[in-house]
């Protein structure tokens, strides 16, 4: 067994989406070999409805796949397929923009006005880039969890831990997508595939994740782009941790607890063509798509 090496902590960074969307962006925009398979991850976490109420009104996609996971207040979508719902707490949407798809994301608060979720994009390979759009809305009372003697949970957002199994399926990353909480003072082990790149993404409480080269593990306190992040102030506020190589992570819980995403991808290992919401292999590809957009054929008809 080896444990993944903590190769880089970094706070999620503050900036606006949509139509004046405040939230925090963990990665994106940037490298997208970084985290390959995956492009982007945000976190919309906002107290008060003038941050998040105007929404993510019409837009398009190609070339990507987006997983929604919502924990607080609700998300009303539409789609160009005619798909229309709400996602309410622990509930998850996948949307395969494949060839090209239009759609909305509304959010609304709880009944203290609070949203809170997740977005990230996994990106599609060559031979999918051009797929049938499809859409998936998994209700959290679908998801399992597992509760160990220790009080450790974990949700399994996506793919399958210790044969517990997630209902949503079909993404071209396979993607292993978890929700986990370990309580004060445990230590806790995670297997993870050795091929596969991972993240973890702490959003409450304080702790350490082991690491190769310092046993005693790497604090969510040490410095981080020149700024002191201390985790236990912060309440474990979006803290974007990555891993190198190796089949295990390992984490000891302060004495909050922690609660963290740990994803993990296989690789996609093709260039990368980027505009906006539209991720394609080549620069031609992406002005055909500009130019379907200008067009009005960028949705394609269903075959």
């Amino acid at each position: 067994m080896s444990i993944r090496p903590v190769t880089e902590i970094r706070p999620a960074q503050a900036t606006l989406e949509g139509a004046g969307v405040k939230l925090h962006r963990a990665f994106g925009f940037h490298n997208p070999k970084e985290l390959n398979p995956f492009l982007l991850f945000d976190d919309f976490r906002n107290e008060r409805p003038e941050d998040f109420i105007k929404g993510f009104p019409w837009h398009p996609h190609r070339g990507i796949e987006t997983i929604t996971y919502v924990l607080a207040g609700t998300v009303e979508h539409g789609d160009s397929l005619g798909n229309r719902g709400v996602l309410g707490p622990g509930s998850i949407q996948l949307m395969t923009a494949g060839s090209g798809i239009m759609h909305q994301e509304m959010p609304s608060g709880n009944e203290k006005g609070q949203m809170h979720g997740f977005q990230l994009w996994g990106n599609l390979p060559a031979s999918l880039k051009m797929t049938a759009p499809r859409y998936q809305d998994i209700a959290g009372t679908e998801l399992p969890e597992i509760l160990d003697d220790d009080g450790t949970r974990v949700k399994v957002v996506i793919g399958d831990y210790r044969g517990y199994k997630s209902p949503v399926d079909g993404i071209a990353a396979d993607p292993q997508y978890l929700d986990i909480f370990v309580p004060a003072g445990v230590r806790k082990t995670f297997k993870v595939d050795t091929y596969r790149r991972a993240f973890a993404y702490v959003f409450e409480g304080n702790g350490r994740f082991a690491d190769a080269s310092a046993p005693g593990g790497v604090l969510l306190e040490k410095e981080v782009m020149g700024e002191e992040v201390n985790i236990r102030d912060l309440s474990g506020d979006r803290t974007l941790v990555r891993f190198g190589t190796g089949d295990e992570v390992t984490v000891q819980a302060g004495e909050k607890g922690i609660r963290f995403l740990l994803i993990s991808g296989a690789p996609i290992n093709e260039p990368v063509a980027w505009h906006g919401p539209i991720v394609m292999n080549t620069p031609a590809e992406l002005q055909q798509a500009m130019t379907d957009l200008r067009n009005g054929t960028f949705v394609k008809p269903a075959h």
